[in-house]
């Protein structure tokens, strides 16, 4: 093996396990927030795919939201159903297509995501508060890279390897 293949091992190795702690932190501290906000993790993803659509003058359709959530259309069906019952989100017909349901976010979902964006955003300052802000900066675009390139591979797999229980 290379001396480049071994170092790319090492790397690799060392980036899983950087990013296996802090996902795992990541997920304790919103299993704690669950419904913090009236809205659960999977929830609050949801809204704030709706919001970023609508900044864009965009809508999503049922099956754009359930991809870009790497969900199943039924799971997405029934996020979006809590989210409209809360007041959160809408349906509306698509006008080119009757089949398909056009979701936006209310009023009251675009303040409850600014909300929980600003809480979000005061935790990260407190994280990084002590850190050089070139390598603040440059860990930002670090992290911005690996979620492009997993996205690209993950939405381009074929198929998801199954766990056996």
């Amino acid at each position: 093996m290379k001396t480049s293949d071994r170092k790319l091992d090492r790397d690799a190795a060392q980036l899983h396990q950087a990013l296996a702690d802090l996902v795992r932190v990541y997920q304790f501290r919103d299993r704690k927030s669950v419904c913090y906000h009236d809205i659960s993790v999977t929830q609050c993803y949801a809204l704030d795919a709706l919001v970023r659509a609508d900044r864009n003058g965009d809508t999503l359709s049922l099956g754009e939201l359930a991809a870009e959530l790497y969900l199943d259309k039924s799971t997405a069906s029934r996020v979006v159903d809590s989210l409209e019952r809360k007041g959160y989100a809408t349906r509306s017909a698509d006008p080119d297509d009757a089949r398909v349901r056009l979701l936006a976010p209310t009023a009251a979902g675009k303040r409850l995501r600014t909300r929980i964006e600003r809480e979000l955003i005061e935790t990260q300052k407190e994280l990084i508060r002590g850190i050089a802000p070139d390598v603040r900066q440059a860990t930002a675009q670090l992290i911005a890279s690996l979620a492009r390139s997993a996205s690209d591979r993950f939405a381009s797999a074929k198929a998801v390897a199954k766990c056996d229980a």
